[in-house]
């Protein structure tokens, strides 16, 4: 008897970041970003306290994503006080990695995917804690996070401006920036 051997093409398509916006993000100076990169975590923690309560013993990791595609190196450090992330050139030391498009990883934070077909599908590599990891996906489902809303929000009296920004450059890149609706 012979099993089929499991289907791992991608069941939807994960757009790329166009290389004009990866060749923004890279160029974009570590220190500054990386501020303003902690100050969007830290106002989604106060805006979501149960996204820290929901990670257990977890609460303290240090979270590395890196987005192959672009390529840049995110380390969230939760253990810090106050959280920091900051940009990398290379993959930091952390307790877990997610490894994956930068679109797949902007869409996991919005469910537009679903997380578990993300990584049987291996658009998404897991390393280090899996559990950690999986602890935080499910603290981010559990949130229903708005990357595009919090940033928005952070802009101030420019926030409808940021938003109609957001809203163009999801359109022409097909990079969900914004909570949606789960594309099957």
């Amino acid at each position: 008897m012979t099993f089929p051997s499991a289907d791992t093409r991608p069941a939807r398509h994960i757009p790329e970041v166009p290389p004009f916006l990866a060749l923004g993000l890279r160029l974009a100076p570590p220190g500054p970003a990386g501020r303003v990169l902690s100050e969007v975590a830290r106002r989604i923690l106060a805006d979501h306290p149960r996204l820290i309560d929901r990670l257990g013993a977890y609460r303290t990791c240090r979270f590395s994503l890196t987005a192959t595609d672009v390529p840049i190196n995110f380390l969230i450090d939760l253990g810090a006080d106050p959280v920091r992330v900051r940009l990398q050139a290379t993959p930091p030391d952390a307790d877990a990695r997610i490894s994956g498009k930068l679109a797949a990883l902007i869409g996991l934070v919005h469910g537009a995917w679903d997380g578990d077909a993300l990584f049987f599908s291996r658009d998404l590599v897991v390393e280090g804690d899996t559990s950690a990891a999986l602890a935080l996906r499910n603290a981010i489902d559990d949130a229903e996070l708005d990357l595009g809303q919090e940033i928005s929000s952070l802009s101030g009296p420019l926030s409808g401006l940021v938003s109609r920004l957001i809203s163009f450059t999801e359109g022409l890149t097909g990079v969900p920036l914004t909570r949606t609706e789960a594309i099957q």
